[in-house]
């Protein structure tokens, strides 16, 4: 039987087993949507300086996110899917900084591995971690930090747990809560610039692809890298 805990952002280093780092407003929804448009790998960082340092250092990379919610001066793009999915990124490694999604995937150092996810991976993310059946999956809840009260990405875990456990649930139930969760109600009252109105409407297309975004250690930090999963 498997152990299924929830941690905020802010215990992301107790996380244990599995560790499913959940951000649906917007990062992993963006780096789906990059893998998508065909890029080869992301690699997820904490600072702003750390990205544009690496993508020095890696020929032909890109940077990827955000900071305070707009993009940072000097990176290639912002954090917003709708950006992401006319961009043709072919064969192209991607470094992603974000505020929160990619924060959650830096703190993770107690877990055996890394998973980030989003809706739009949901069904993929939950036949994978069927198949490995670990004794523990720890979904880190990054947007639970900064006053924020998280609900889309407590509602996308609790969703993922749902499908790992057998049952058949309604997505609406899930999805519902992403546009009443706190950052899901500056998309619908449209009182930011940053945020681009159609990225909440990309956000909760739920099992959009059929991939896990696997992450691992490399020598220069995170790789996120997307492994097909039949559902």
């Amino acid at each position: 039987m498997i152990n299924f805990k929830y941690y905020s952002l802010a215990q992301a280093q107790d996380a244990q087993g599995i560790a499913v780092v959940i951000d649906v407003l917007r990062a992993f929804t963006t780096a789906a949507i990059a893998f998508e448009t065909g890029a080869e790998l992301i690699c997820p960082v904490s600072g702003v300086e750390e990205a544009i340092h690496l993508r020095k250092e890696m020929h032909g990379s890109l940077t990827m996110g955000e900071e305070n919610g707009s993009k940072p001066e000097g990176f290639d793009y912002g954090n917003s899917p709708t950006e992401i999915a006319k961009a043709d990124l072919s064969g192209r490694t991607i470094i992603q900084r974000t505020s929160a999604g990619t924060q959650g995937i830096v703190r993770v150092v107690n877990a055996d591995q890394i998973i980030a996810a989003s809706f739009v991976v949901a069904s993929a993310t939950a036949a994978y971690l069927r198949k490995l059946k670990p004794d523990y999956v720890s979904f880190i809840i990054t947007g639970s930090s900064f006053g924020r009260d998280g609900d889309e990405d407590r509602a996308c875990a609790e969703y993922i747990e749902t499908l790992v456990t057998g049952r058949d649930p309604d997505p609406d139930d899930y999805i519902s809560r992403v546009g009443s969760s706190t950052v899901g109600r500056i998309f619908l009252n449209h009182n930011h610039a940053c945020f681009h109105p159609d990225d909440l409407s990309l956000s909760i297309q739920v099992d959009r692809l059929p991939f896990v975004l696997l992450v691992s250690r490399g020598n220069k930090g995170f790789i996120m890298r997307r492994v097909f999963q039949v559902v």
